[in-house]
């Protein structure tokens, strides 16, 4: 999963979200030094190209072992944490500046509490259309199922949207790419699937997000 999600965002059919992801994050008002916390980082490679970007002071955190470790060994001058975000951050209140989730775990509570005065809360979400053409052929279903206004509910006690937009883009995506995409991503692989999923050797593939912009309240 790890070496999936990598391939769709970095180099893959992902790239173009994972650019508007971290362009968004690099355009804001950030002081030098700034600290952003990566939940659910995966590899690390959003905040390694925010901080080509942008000189912050990174820490990512991720309940997987392995990823975090890999996100070491790629980008040693950042900090890299093995915890469980959807309990409590280890981290100081009011002590950082902006805190991302690119299709990864989100604690609104926890999340208000470290942000410091003026914080920022960049998500990113699977837009209703996002793999459609997949989730038509190797599902059986294609219905639309829309995460933003559930995901504007979970946060409104402690965050007012300030900026929200979709990404979207079409691939025709090989076989490879779908499998990636099915591994990789939030939807995951479904052994019931497989044969379904073989079959599959090009297809035009729907990859949207939907971005949210967050700022405490």
């Amino acid at each position: 999963m790890i070496d999936a999600r990598w391939r769709v965002f970095t180099g893959g059919p992902g790239r173009e979200i994972f650019e508007r992801f971290v362009g968004r994050a690099a355009a804001l008002p950030l002081p030098d030094g700034a600290v952003v916390v990566d939940l659910g980082c995966g590899s690390g490679d959003v905040l390694g190209a925010l901080a080509r970007a942008r000189a912050i002071d990174g820490i990512g955190i991720d309940l997987s072992t392995p990823a975090v470790d890999r996100a070491a060994r790629t980008f040693p001058d950042l900090t890299w944490v093995a915890a469980n975000a959807d309990r409590r951050l280890p981290l100081l209140d009011a002590s950082v500046a902006l805190v991302l989730s690119l299709h990864a775990r989100r604690n609104p509570p926890e999340c208000a509490r470290v942000l410091s005065a003026g914080g920022l809360l960049l998500v990113a979400v699977p837009a209703a259309d996002d793999l459609a053409e997949l989730r038509e052929a190797v599902q059986g279903s294609a219905d639309p199922r829309d995460r933003g206004d559930a995901l504007v509910e979970a946060h409104a006690a402690h965050f007012k949207v300030l900026d929200r937009f979709v990404a979207r883009h079409v691939i025709n995506a090989d076989h490879a790419q779908i499998l990636d995409l099915m591994r990789g991503t939030y939807r995951g692989f479904r052994r019931r699937n497989a044969a379904r999923l073989e079959a599959l050797h090009g297809t035009e593939v729907t990859l949207a997000s939907e971005l949210f912009l967050f700022g405490a309240r």
